[in-house]
């Protein structure tokens, strides 16, 4: 007899980090999706530099943890796969809400989205799914989901958006930073974006978080 898959629907509890106080002093509010392999808790410490009164961090964990090595010391963690991926992008957009709905983040605060390497499809998706009205995306050496169009991101007005890659890293090269800067701009006008290299390989940029941040 041929297998047959299922699908069931279940209540699960997921963690997120989250670095320094929320409160009147606070300008910045960050919600940080990390890349491929990373625990929020260890991804949240290259916010550290931030001026703590001003900055507020959020790191949401992607929910699939994993040994990274045979050793089974160090463990990692990954946001989606090609596996069932419709489904599983529509769990981790729930638990993106969850999480900001957890925060009661007030409107005054400048809000900042920001998305590293697998992490940028991540926010990317959910900005475009969910209509957040936020003042920044920043774009962090990651893949711009293709299936995202202009019109996703209509209903931006004032966001300023940046594009960050390192010169040097391994997973790019000149035809792919062409190309994801082509995709930038088609959804968001040249106007609009702000590119900005480092020198660096596929590393978070602490220098240019503090660009960012003000």
């Amino acid at each position: 007899m041929a297998s047959a898959e299922k699908q069931v629907s279940y209540t699960t509890t997921n963690s997120y980090s989250t670095r320094n106080q929320l409160n009147d002093k606070t300008k910045n509010v960050w919600i940080a999706c990390h890349g491929l392999g990373y625990l929020s808790k260890y991804f949240i410490i290259y916010f550290a530099q931030l001026d703590k009164e001003e900055n507020y961090i959020i790191a949401p964990q992607a929910p699939s943890k994993y040994y990274q090595k045979t050793d089974f010391k160090h463990v990692g963690a990954s946001w989606l796969t090609r596996e069932n991926t419709k489904q599983e992008t529509e769990n981790v957009l729930n638990y993106l809400d969850t999480v900001f709905a957890n925060e009661s983040i007030p409107g005054d605060k400048r809000l900042i989205l920001f998305g590293y390497s697998q992490g940028v499809s991540v926010i990317m998706r959910w900005l475009a799914s969910r209509k957040i009205a936020c003042a920044d995306l920043v774009i962090h050496s990651g893949g711009i989901p293709k299936e995202l169009t202009a019109d996703d991101f209509t209903f931006l007005k004032d966001t300023k958006i940046s594009l960050l890659y390192g010169k040097n890293d391994e997973y790019l090269n000149e035809k792919r930073i062409k190309e994801e800067v082509n995709q930038a701009e088609n959804l968001f006008g040249k106007e609009n974006l702000e590119i900005l290299p480092f020198e660096g390989k596929h590393e978070v940029s602490r220098k240019l978080l503090e660009q960012i941040a003000g």
